[in-house]
């Protein structure tokens, strides 16, 4: 408690040295940021004019730092199927996903729509976004097409990634039907990368419709991480929609990243050999971004379960 008591005083009297420590100690920077907070209400920057990248900080760094063997992600499907992705292994299958995003049209400030399992293939998809600059929108998979075109519509997505499937509860539920639907109301959208998950037959559109093995396996797994400046915005979070249309908030690169990793280490307390556990439920929307940016900067190994 004492600890707590005195780093909350010194955040107190000096809340710019605190969080420029705080940022040079826990992030790596492409190039070091001037201002620690230019705040002009009701809008706040965080270390302007630094150049940063989340997906760098999540995976090369550890890599770096002796972590490449040590696990990242374990994860277990509904149907007890098992993965275990190391922290090289995740690095190298987020590169080839953002290569293949990047084969899709895909850059940096363009909107990638993400209606997906919790596979880890959800986490991939949302770190090669980070890697190159394009922003993700988390949709729930239990989101109507109605609900997934609203929200591609607001954000102007140019690109959908989801799974022919997902397993729920016993069931298979039709992603991709779902998703055609919704497309037929995105006129943004251009192109749609599907997962193989539940190993149905879904309708595919020529040109617009492509399987995650044929676009992503195949590439390289090389790409570096694109310097992005410290507002760069990363993600796009919608309310739910229950109390009226649903609104877009914006969270950006680095105040993110570093809040998702503090609070992370701080509330958690955690420890080397610690797994953090995930379900589903507690992975919905505001808890995949969390997941993935906290534990991973902290080199942290993350349950995940279907």
């Amino acid at each position: 408690m004492q600890q707590y008591e005195d780093m909350y005083q010194r955040a107190l009297e000096d809340r710019d040295g605190f969080w420029r420590q705080q940022a040079l100690d826990h992030l790596h920077w492409f190039e070091p940021f001037g201002e620690v907070c230019e705040w002009k209400a009701p809008n706040a920057k965080w270390f302007v004019g630094g150049k940063t990248n989340v997906s760098y900080n999540c995976l090369d760094r550890n890599v770096e730092a002796g972590l490449g063997d040590r696990v990242a992600i374990l994860w277990e499907g509904e149907p007890g199927d098992t993965r275990s992705l190391t922290y090289s292994q995740l690095q190298t299958e987020v590169c080839k996903c953002a290569e293949g995003l990047r084969e899709l049209g895909i850059g940096q400030g363009d909107v990638v729509s993400i209606y997906m399992p919790m596979t880890p293939e959800l986490a991939i998809a949302m770190l090669a976004c980070a890697r190159i600059g394009a922003v993700h929108s988390v949709i729930f998979a239990g989101f109507s097409a109605e609900s997934i075109a609203d929200r591609n519509h607001d954000a102007q997505a140019k690109l959908v990634i989801t799974s022919d499937g997902l397993h729920r509860r016993g069931k298979i539920l039709p992603l991709k039907e779902t998703v055609d639907a919704a497309l037929d109301k995105s006129p943004s959208v251009k192109k749609c990368l599907v997962l193989r998950r539940v190993g149905n037959d879904p309708s595919m559109t020529d040109g617009r419709d492509h399987w995650w093995h044929d676009v992503v396996d195949s590439q390289p797994g090389e790409l570096a991480a694109e310097p992005l400046d410290s507002e760069t915005t990363l993600f796009i979070l919608y309310t739910s929609g229950s109390t009226g249309k649903p609104k877009g908030i914006r969270h950006t690169t680095a105040g993110y990243n570093l809040w998702a990793k503090r609070t992370f280490q701080w509330v958690f307390d955690h420890r080397e050999d610690d797994i953090y556990w995930c379900t589903a439920d507690c992975g919905w929307i505001t808890g995949h971004s969390y997941i993935v940016y906290g534990p991973l900067s902290a080199g942290a190994t993350c349950m995940m379960y279907e």
